[in-house]
């Protein structure tokens, strides 16, 4: 029993290539100019609806701003561009809770640095008070650094 072939095959000598979407009659600086003008409404634009507590609020942009100003004392880079914290949680009440880690358990500043992280965060205005939750897993390693302190310790 032979089966009946489910397609077709067409042989072409060739294919129109087809017309590309184009904006007629438009100079390259109008074209420059609407390519910002897209981009800057992108940029300001803020997510509706935001509590100040969640990720792009007043609040937890200041805690952010608070955690950037602790600088590790053998790296000069900030905390939090070295990717030494790992998460920021504010509750409606103003209680922060940041959960770090160090660039190695046997690091000088084990014992302070997660306390003057509690002292800077519980400084900020609108957070009654503050937690540090020093975690081990997963471990730091030189990939979680943003590429600014890449950039500034010569690793890019």
């Amino acid at each position: 029993m032979t089966e009946e072939p489910k397609f077709t095959l067409e042989e072409v000598d060739a294919v129109a290539t087809p017309p590309r979407a184009r904006v007629e009659d438009e100079a390259p600086a109008d074209k420059l100019n609407r390519k910002r003008d897209y981009l800057e409404g992108f940029l300001a634009e803020t997510p509706q609806d935001l509590g100040a507590n969640e990720p792009g609020g007043d609040l937890y942009e200041n805690v952010i701003i608070a955690l950037r100003e602790i600088y590790d004392p053998e790296i000069p880079v900030n905390i939090y561009d070295l990717g030494l914290i790992y998460g920021v949680d504010i509750d409606d009440q103003g209680h922060a809770v940041v959960t770090m880690t160090l660039t190695t358990p046997h690091c000088p500043v084990a014992e302070t640095m997660p306390a003057e992280v509690e002292l800077r965060v519980s400084s900020v205005p609108g957070v009654r008070d503050a937690e540090v939750n020093l975690v081990w897993d997963p471990a730091w390693d030189p990939q979680k650094m943003s590429d600014d302190a890449k950039l500034e310790l010569g690793m890019l």
